[in-house]
């Protein structure tokens, strides 16, 4: 009898609270962990080199290697990366203030005029945002020997334009231009929901056009040849600029070891089995997490140890904290294996530029 009362305002005093305890557990025992696997094929540490291999340079003074941020989502959404070949191994800070007295420097002024702020074709960022990034590969002979043209690679497209034009023509009837070349090959082909507003013409305006993909009848299709982008940017950052060339030493060095010819030294193959890219770049973002790099696998390359796809082909894969000991692994487990090692996984694109997360 006495503990009646008790128990009553024990119960009016606390319904509310028992209720949402019983419905939060409820919830949280029918709540089912997602198992997503991963887009392509992942192996989750990079294995130890087999072999001696250079030691990791040390940084400078107040610039140290971010360790400790988590580095999947850490690339920056891009559509397309349009590599300007200028035979350098470094560049200014602004790579648009260098090559002043080359066509190369004209190609990227030119770019960055077309897309950059208050350009002709500047409604298209951020759905179609263009890296213009500066290579150390050497322009082509036909740039180099005809004025107002330069080279460039253009991937997720995987594409070699040994003679883009540089200059930019008032008026769109007058001939084959930069703008020609925009057109045909940077421009969505389809705009985002963000532009149904615009005028007919507007719209047609920002969107690709393939017709005039036949006034480019050079282009060459890397459909065999890996390539491998790292970032040396000293001109914008020290840590690039100190770790990448001892990484590309090393690329070569392995790539070398299993049976790939490069590029370079004479060697002026754009696209064959068994062939490949490996050169700097400039900034592309997350100097911290130097070394920075890029593999690009192409779409028709094959696995080296069988005639079977290569399950990233048509891929861009963006590594970071990459040292000279990850080099030989980054070779094995990616370039030849198919895998994203997933320790060092920036981000990646494929060849619908759709971004590529684990």
């Amino acid at each position: 009898m006495t503990l009646r009362p008790v128990l009553c305002r024990v119960t009016n005093r606390t319904p509310t609270a028992r209720f949402l305890s019983a419905t939060a557990c409820r919830a949280s025992s029918l709540r089912v962990p997602l198992d997503i696997p991963p887009p392509f094929p992942v192996t989750k540490s990079c294995p130890e080199p087999s072999c001696s291999c250079p030691t990791t340079p040390p940084m400078p003074y107040g610039l140290p290697i971010d360790y400790n941020q988590p580095l999947n989502g850490t690339m920056v959404a891009y559509a397309q990366q349009i590599l300007i070949c200028t035979g350098q191994r470094d560049w200014t800070s602004r790579i648009e203030d260098d090559g002043k007295r080359h066509t190369w420097g004209h190609l990227v002024r030119g770019l960055k005029r077309l897309l950059g702020r208050g350009g002709r074709y500047a409604d298209m960022k951020p759905f179609n945002n263009i890296l213009v990034s500066n290579s150390s590969f050497s322009p082509s002979a036909a740039s180099t020997s005809t004025p107002s043209t330069a080279s460039a690679f253009l991937f997720p497209s995987f594409k070699y334009f040994p003679s883009i034009p540089t200059e930019i023509l008032d008026s769109t009837d007058a001939g084959t231009d930069l703008s020609t070349f925009v057109q045909a090959y940077l421009l969505p082909k389809k705009l985002s929901a963000m532009s149904e507003s615009l005028p007919e013409v507007k719209k047609a305006e920002l969107t690709r056009k393939p017709e005039l993909e036949c006034e480019f009848a050079d282009v060459v299709d890397l459909d065999h040849s890996p390539v491998i982008l790292i970032c040396g940017h000293g001109g914008r950052d020290m840590r690039c600029g100190i770790m990448a060339p001892v990484l590309e030493n090393e690329f070569r060095r392995v790539l070398g070891d299993k049976g790939f010819t490069l590029a370079g030294s004479g060697d002026h193959t754009i696209d064959s089995p068994g062939h490949a890219h490996v050169g700097l770049i400039s900034h592309v973002g997350g100097h911290k997490y130097a070394g920075n790099v890029i593999v690009y696998i192409p779409p028709g390359m094959r696995k080296k140890s069988s005639s079977s796809p290569h399950s990233l082909a048509g891929k861009g894969i963006w590594y970071g904290r990459i040292e000279p000991r990850h080099v030989q692994g980054i070779v094995e487990e990616t370039i030849l294996g198919g895998k994203v090692v997933a320790d060092h996984f920036r981000g990646g694109i494929d060849r619908s530029g759709d971004i590529l997360r684990l």
